[in-house]
Order: structure tokens, then C-alpha cells, then sequence
């Protein structure tokens, strides 16, 4: 279905060209043999350029080594090893490779073992374990990536969708392709009056301060079936925790960001 295309989410190629330069200077200069852990930060201008953020580099392997290896089918510890021992890259017959598969890592998370702790993502490190997801398209590979981080992703039911205002227009779009592959939509009042205007059908349902019923009853009553939920602001934060929670503790598959919310409903399309 036309209206679950997904954004690119692979960089341009002139943006990996420069990745490698840059890669391949920090190299050198640090004249490191064997691994090196390089994290970048892009962001994407409104002219549709890239800026390149320089975070860490590390001379050391990571857990993107195992991943990467997978990905490519080139043990790369064994090769950096026998290059730290002596050997060139040449000698080993090692080249760049481009697989043809897409390949998706998900994070795991321990969330529903602590109770209260906001399922939020900030930039600290919170996840206990990675699984990965393989496929010929990014849509497999991001469904296998969830079913094997045990989310399953509804194939219908009713969806609840509550964002900020910056994401209004985005909701529509999401609203429409969850209609189309057969959801029901309830939304906060805000959210649900920007879907009416836009000639998308939807129900308006109380937050947790507006008093009850509202959407974590909803949940706990096993009304809702998928999420979306977007906010921004400390006190906005704060007063849409109990709504992660709702959706965590029932099993309900829960988006936080609007292109996390795209991935799904591109995977939901294929079951």
C-alpha cells in the first residue's frame, strides 16, 4: 500500500563516502591496527544536506563488530586479529563488501522488570541485549527484528494515537495507513479533532488527567492494540508516563517516534 512507503532509511551515498573518508583519516592519524569504534551523529539540513557529528572514537572492537560481521559474513574479530598479528587486509583477501539484504538491529530493554521507570529513550544507554532482523526488504528485516525482541505487532484492532502538535500532520498520514490495513483509531482529544479535520475517522478518549474512563483503563481493559505516542517538554514527559506503562505492562505494541511508527505499519503490512 502506497500509503505505508517508508522515508529512506539508509544514508546517501555521498554521506558514506564521507563517513569513510572521515573513518579513514581518524585511522591513520591514530595509527590504529586491528578494530576501531567510530560513532557519528548526522543531521539532515532542511536543503537536504548532511552535517556530520564527530561523538567517539574508541580503539577497541564493539557490539557492532558481531552485527556487522553477520551482516556482511566476514568475521571480522578473526580478521582483526590475524591484521594486529601482521597481516595485511590484502593477504587476508578482505574487501569492502555490500550485502544485498537489509539488515535491522533492535535494541532489548528491561522495562518490565522495574515498575514505574519511564519507557522514554533519552541518549544514556538503557538496553540489555541487542537481536537482529534479516530480510531482502527493510520491512522483513524490521519485523523479524521485533518478533525476535518480542514485539508482536497487531494485525488489526484499534489503534491509539496521541502526538504533539509538531507531529499533527504526520498522525494523519499514520491514521490513514492504519485505516487501510484494517485498525480502528481512538486518539486524545487534541490529536483526535487535528484526524477529524484532515477527514480521518476517529474517536476522542480522555488522557489519565482528564479524568476516567481514559486510555490506560482503555488498555487495561485490552481495548487498545497499538500505540503511537509522541511528546516533548519535561512536564509533557512526565504526564504521559503512565501511558507508556499502560501500554508496557499489557503487551501492547508502543511507538514512541514518527518513523518508528512508519517501520511497524510497513511490517504489519507483510503479515
Amino acid at each position: 500500500d502506497s500509503s505505508c512507503s517508508l522515508p529512506p532509511y539508509s544514508l546517501a551515498p555521498a554521506t558514506q563516502d564521507r563517513l569513510r573518508d572521515q573513518v579513514r583519516a581518524l585511522a591513520n592519524a591514530l595509527k590504529v591496527v586491528g578494530l576501531m569504534n567510530t560513532q557519528f551523529a548526522i543531521q539532515t539540513e532542511d536543503d537536504g544536506s548532511d552535517t556530520i557529528f564527530l561523538l567517539e572514537v574508541n580503539p577497541r572492537a564493539s557490539r557492532t563488530v558481531p552485527f556487522v560481521s553477520k551482516a556482511i559474513g566476514v568475521p571480522l574479530a578473526k580478521v582483526a586479529a590475524k591484521v594486529m598479528a601482521g597481516k595485511t587486509l590484502a593477504e587476508l583477501g578482505v574487501v569492502e563488501t555490500v550485502p544485498g539484504h537489509v539488515s535491522v538491529k533492535e535494541s532489548v530493554f528491561p522495562f518490565v522488570k522495574f515498575e514505574e521507570v519511564d519507557t522514554i529513550l533519552g541518549p544514556e544507554m538503557r538496553s540489555t541485549g541487542e537481536v537482529m532482523g534479516l530480510g531482502p526488504t527493510f520491512a522483513e528485516a524490521y519485523l523479524k527484528a521485533q518478533d525476535a525482541a518480542g514485539v508482536k505487532l497487531p494485525t488489526g484492532g484499534v489503534a491509539f494515537l496521541s502526538v504533539r502538535d509538531s507531529d499533527k500532520g504526520a498522525a494523519v498520514e499514520l491514521a490513514g495507513a492504519l485505516i487501510a490495513l484494517g485498525f480502528e483509531i481512538i486518539a486524545t482529544h487534541g490529536t483526535a479533532r487535528s484526524l477529524v479535520a484532515a477527514g480521518i475517522a476517529a474517536r476522542g478518549v480522555n488522557k489519565v488527567l482528564e479524568g476516567r474512563p481514559h486510555c490506560v483503563d482503555a488498555m487495561d481493559n485490552r481495548e487498545i492494540d497499538f500505540v503511537v505516542n509522541t511528546t516533548e517538554g519535561a512536564q509533557a514527559i512526565l504526564d504521559s508516563q503512565s501511558l507508556r506503562r499502560g501500554a508496557l505492562r499489557n503487551g501492547i505494541a508502543y511507538f514512541t517516534t514518527i518513523r518508528g511508527a512508519r517501520a511497524a505499519l510497513a511490517a504489519i503490512a507483510l503479515l
